[in-house]
């Protein structure tokens, strides 16, 4: 039986339930007494389901969260949801149910709650676009494997066996003072007896301190060691498995940052920590399991063990930097923002709890340069060196909490901006995370004001011949981060849009796509309810949301230039996943960036994974970007008093005052003006 259409907007009635699902991040109230799935299919949530709702399949597993939720106004008690049936315990008898999980298609809806929806109950998969660029890199690793021939035991000299493998590392490789863990100690013995008294080790040296042996084989081992390089985002967490004798990857993979149903943004885990006990132990271990999964997902791409992964690198922004390491993050999120530490650490596997990788791994944190601006940022900056720049060179590392570079040889400054989850697809009314089926390319006809599009897993664009049989797998099921940047820009290039970010009425502009909604109007990008799938439009909250972010991201950029004593750049750096994927021109109309030749600008990929593969793979490269750190000097946004002029000022599409004329040359935007009434043609002018 069907249910009416939810109505996410409205008062909830005694008779209705809130329900917010994550990672989508979308909500609505519904009847109590709904099931999961059922709820789940009404507010566009991707959740699987093969067996059609019998409790088959187990392919509708959830994960209820309980507690309290400021950032989402609800508190989910136990209760919130119908005690196991008799067919999830069948289930769980007979084939097993993980803890905390249950059923979508058997549990229902009592009360308001979180639900989240795991990655593998997700009919499309996240595409966690975080791929290892290319890098010349000079091999220098911490860790290394050495041959060794050990003396045989002598009665008549009773020392153990581990003294007697110091004394051979001494005195074949001048390598003194070596510290054998108690895991290495326990195989030790079998290894030279079944090498006849030879044996490969892996010796770490990756400080001024006594070598580590990590691991010991008998004989010669003619296997390979591997490090991963693993940066730790707030959205996402993407890991390089790689060779450590010539630097080559041998298998890349990412997931979604689990911490995600804790809350979207830095700011709303800092509150999750600090408004329930033992909170930031949740995020802890949930962020280390995530770890640990992708450690093994890598070694079985590679077909690789985990003993032979032996070293490990981690970037990470503040808040995930102290969450990783099992810190209270409840001083980042108020002034002085102090971190617990801010240098480089070098631990073992063990103090991570991580067991998918060799038990006495070592592990290297890069340094964080501030309080909101972490290790992730030193490792662009050691990717990208704007310390060796000879002109003056903005980075930009987009994602929920940009991170900005600027500076040269003489001098090199950074900040963080609160830019929030809207250029991920989060906040839109239509968007999602980059997976099959969601929009990615947008292109709208300036005549016409008709649109046309890509979406994710296929190749065509929507107007083309064979784009409908290309997608019949997925259908078109959202936007996402760049479709909705190239979405709002082309309204704007198009007359859609005005330059305070009013989405003109359709007698304004010309077109029937623009829809009444209420007050304000929304743009109809897709219709696909004909075939059952949703229609996907603009609306005017989606325009505010991406004002919002790009007006922070180029505030914090202006406040650097301001601190340079400067009006322009010379080129820009698009650093990070989502960073990849934008394009110039669009950032450009939107005003994310400042203005400068579209030529000098260019994407760096995930420039922070690369600075950790680069740490992984070079001790000299810690140092120096040891000694980088200490260079960067940190202007901060939140005391800043240019902060809010700059932000205002950005409100406007691409600004309200700073001069494009590079964009000029190549774009001539319409200047309609829809809060005056003004006609849907407009007057046009280069901006300049």
């Amino acid at each position: 039986m069907s249910l009416p259409e939810p109505l996410p907007d409205a008062d909830p009635s005694e008779q209705e339930a809130l329900v917010v699902f994550t990672p989508s991040g979308k909500r609505g109230h519904v009847p109590r007494g709904t099931r999961v799935l059922q709820a789940a299919r009404m507010l566009g949530v991707d959740l699987d389901s093969v067996c059609g709702g019998r409790g088959i399949c187990s392919k509708c597993q959830i994960a209820p969260q309980f507690g309290e939720f400021p950032k989402h106004g609800l508190t989910a008690t136990p209760d919130a949801l119908s005690p196991r049936n008799a067919v999830e315990d069948r289930y769980d008898r007979i084939r097993g149910l993980e803890e905390g999980r249950r059923l979508g298609c058997q549990a229902t809806i009592e009360g308001d709650i979180v639900i989240d929806v795991p990655p593998e109950s997700q009919v499309h998969r996240q595409v966690v676009r975080k791929d290892a660029d290319a890098r010349a890199i000079v091999m220098d690793p911490a860790t290394h494997l050495h041959f060794v021939e050990v003396a045989e035991p002598d009665m008549h000299e009773p020392r153990g066996d581990c003294e007697r493998l110091a004394e051979a590392l001494r005195e074949q490789w001048g390598i003194a003072g070596t510290v054998v863990p108690l895991s290495v100690l326990a195989r030790l013995q079998t290894a030279l007896r079944k090498g006849n008294w030879s044996v490969t080790v892996a010796l770490w040296r990756g400080d001024d301190g006594p070598a580590r042996v990590i691991d010991v084989w008998p004989g010669f081992h003619e296997g390979r060691i591997y490090g991963l390089a693993v940066d730790v985002g707030s959205t996402t967490i993407a890991a390089h498995l790689t060779d450590l004798r010539n630097g080559t990857v041998r298998a890349s993979a990412g997931v979604m940052n689990p911490q995600i149903r804790f809350g979207e943004d830095l700011m709303s885990r800092v509150s999750y920590a600090m408004m329930n006990p033992g909170g930031d132990r949740e995020m802890t271990r949930a962020v280390r399991e995530a770890i640990d999964g992708l450690a093994d997902t890598l070694a079985q791409q590679a077909g690789v063990t985990a003993r032979d992964i032996v070293e490990a690198v981690f970037v990470c922004n503040p808040v995930m930097h102290h969450l990783l390491l099992g810190i209270d993050p409840v001083e980042l999120g108020q002034a002085p923002f102090a971190l617990a530490m801010s240098g480089a650490l070098d631990l073992e596997a063990r103090d991570l709890g991580l067991r998918q990788i060799n038990e006495a791994a070592r592990i290297y944190v890069l340094p964080c340069i501030a309080g909101h601006v972490g290790a992730d940022a030193a490792a662009v900056a050691l990717s990208e060196r704007p310390d060796l720049s000879d002109d003056l060179v903005l980075i930009v590392d987009v994602g929920t909490n940009a991170e900005i570079l600027l500076g040269n040889r003489e001098r090199v400054l950074a900040c963080s901006s609160p830019t929030g989850p809207a250029f991920e697809g989060a906040q839109i009314s239509a968007g999602q995370r980059a997976a099959p089926g969601a929009i990615e390319r947008v292109a709208i006809d300036p005549v016409t004001k008709e649109p046309r599009f890509k979406v994710i897993g296929c190749d065509l664009w929507s107007d083309e011949p064979g784009f409908a049989e290309a997608i019949a797998g997925t259908g078109v099921t959202g936007i996402c981060g760049s479709g909705i940047i190239e979405a709002v820009a082309e309204m704007r290039m198009a007359g859609i849009v005005d330059a305070a970010g009013l989405i003109g009425s359709a007698e304004q502009v010309g077109s029937p796509r623009c829809e009444a909604q209420g007050r304000t109007h929304a743009y109809l990008l897709w219709d696909g309810t004909a075939t059952g799938g949703p229609r996907i439009s603009v609306t005017q909250g989606d325009i505010r949301a991406i004002q919002l972010a790009k007006s922070a991201l180029y505030a914090g950029a202006r406040l650097l230039m301001d601190a340079m004593g400067t009006d322009r750049v010379d080129r820009v750096v698009l650093a990070g996943a989502f960073g990849a994927h934008i394009s110039p021109k669009h950032a450009m109309v939107l005003g994310m960036i400042p203005d400068v030749p579209l030529e000098a600008v260019r994407s760096a990929g995930n420039a922070a994974g690369t600075g950790a593969r680069i740490a992984l793979c070079s001790v000299a490269a810690r140092r120096e970007v040891e000694r980088l750190v200490r260079r960067i000097h940190k202007v901060e946004t939140a005391i800043e008093p240019r902060f809010q002029e700059h932000f205002v000022a950005a409100n406007a599409i691409p600004h309200a005052s700073d001069p494009f004329p590079n964009l000029a040359r190549i774009v001539t935007l319409p200047e309609p003006s829809f809060n005056t009434g003004g006609g849907g043609e407009g007057r046009r002018r280069r901006r300049g």
